[in-house]
């Protein structure tokens, strides 16, 4: 027969906690699941890269169509959009040039964009774009102001 310090015995000898198995159990369902989420994650990082490209094409393209309006023509394809920042020194030298933007920004893979006046691809006058995530100019991934001509 069992007597109450026996009884009181056997609970505190009986092992408390998790084993090892349902630890390792516990810990990769946590693995999976977070790789999942990392997963579905990684391409809306791509769709807000794009979409900040889309953003600064649209300011840039802002400003050369302020710079056009006050010189006459858009920047040279030697002047590039750097004419937004600095004065150009190559012919043609604008006569009434300002500053329109404090510095040019950069894509978000570190690139500078890329202009070209006349434009090869644009209905516009000129091609305003990033070379993407590649870095290679030309590809199916670039990104440009042609890209909205397309679409209407």
């Amino acid at each position: 027969m069992k007597t109450p310090s026996t009884i009181h015995h056997s609970r505190i000898t009986r092992p408390r906690g998790f084993t090892l198995i349902e630890i390792v159990i516990v810990l990769t369902i946590i693995s999976i699941l977070a790789s999942g989420a990392i997963y579905m994650l990684k391409g809306n990082v791509d769709v807000a890269k794009e979409t900040k490209v889309e953003g600064d094409i649209q300011a840039i393209s802002t400003q050369l169509q302020l710079y056009e309006a006050r010189n006459m023509r858009p920047p040279t394809t030697e002047q590039g959009i750097k004419a937004l920042v600095e004065k150009p020194t190559t012919e043609p030298v604008p006569e009434r040039w300002i500053q329109l933007m404090e510095d040019m920004p950069k894509d978000p893979w570190g690139q500078e964009y890329k202009y070209r006046y006349p434009a090869t691809k644009s209905k516009k006058s000129y091609d305003l774009y990033s070379i993407g995530k590649d870095g290679v100019d030309g590809n199916e991934d670039d990104i440009g102001n042609w890209k909205k001509s397309e679409a209407k």
